[in-house]
């Protein structure tokens, strides 16, 4: 079974910066895509970035020019640096990988909370 597990969330000020991580572990795996998305109280999960191997990266109107992802092919590990932070970014981050042949993003982490205070 593959797991990842996040980590990096916390409370921070507008106007700061966090670098969220996410490993994958358990059994050898070959995403063809990682993602962040996150999920603000009373919201629907949105996707905040993504980075396919063979296409690059996206980012949501919210974030750009803020957020930068980056991943570790080797440790099959994602990165999310947030800087410029507002307290519209207050959500659970989670980070998500897409498998061989899958039609979406199958595997999940737990989440990280990320807490910006004005």
């Amino acid at each position: 079974q593959v797991r990842l597990v996040e980590s990096g969330g916390g409370l921070v000020q507008a106007g700061g910066s966090l670098r969220l991580s996410c490993e994958a572990s358990g059994r050898p795996f070959s995403p063809v895509a990682m993602a962040w998305f996150r999920q603000a109280p009373r919201k629907d999960r949105e996707l905040v970035a993504s980075i396919r191997w063979s296409r690059g990266t996206y980012y949501s109107d919210a974030v750009k020019g803020r957020f930068t992802i980056s991943r570790d092919k080797v440790k099959n590990a994602v990165y999310l640096q947030m800087n410029s932070l507002e307290p519209e970014d207050t959500a659970v981050y989670f980070c998500a990988a897409q498998r061989v042949g899958a039609d979406d993003y199958n595997y999940w982490g737990q989440g990280t909370q990320v807490s910006v205070s004005s």
